[in-house]
């Protein structure tokens, strides 16, 4: 990852880690769309969890990639153990996109990749992230296309996945 001025940085410059302490490389993506949450399991959005793997299940042979990270940061609704927290995403919403270890994604200590998101694509009230399950629509090229609130379900991205994706 470059430590050089990030207005240059682009989202294939950045490495995230899954659960298990893969790292990923997110230029390794180049070509797929990317749906990008921060995630809680406690919270009560949590049932977003099974529209995302629906998403998943459908387009990832298209190129939609989907990816979980965890976060604590709102009203303590996310669990310390990310192992823990992949077995509840497996077990209670039968989730087989990646789930990532747990970040924080506002802050001093947020993630850059949420840091370079959130500057990219601004929410209603500025850039800082209010809540679980703030979703981030990435094109093929790269490009942060759209961030979506907390209460948009994912069968709403499903129109601007699918023209991404360039399905007919």
């Amino acid at each position: 990852m470059k430590n050089d001025d990030e207005e240059e940085m682009h989202i294939y410059d950045y490495t995230v880690q899954k659960v298990n302490g893969t790292t990923v490389d997110l230029g390794s993506l180049k070509g797929k769309v990317l749906l990008i949450v921060n995630t809680a399991t406690k919270c009560g959005f949590a049932p977003q969890f099974t529209g995302l793997e629906d998403l998943h299940k459908k387009y990832a042979d298209q190129g939609l990639v989907v990816m979980g990270f965890p976060s604590g940061q709102f009203a303590g609704q996310e669990l310390d153990d990310s192992e823990e927290i992949l077995e509840i995403c497996k077990v209670n919403f039968g989730v087989t996109f990646d789930i990532f270890k747990k970040i924080d994604v506002n802050g001093k200590t947020a993630d850059p990749l949420f840091v370079f998101l959130r500057k990219k694509t601004k929410g209603l009230f500025g850039n800082s992230i209010k809540w679980n399950f703030t979703k981030f629509l990435i094109d093929r090229q790269g490009n942060s296309i759209k961030r979506f609130a907390p209460a948009v379900t994912p069968d709403k991205l499903e129109g601007d996945i699918i023209r991404l994706l360039s399905i007919d």
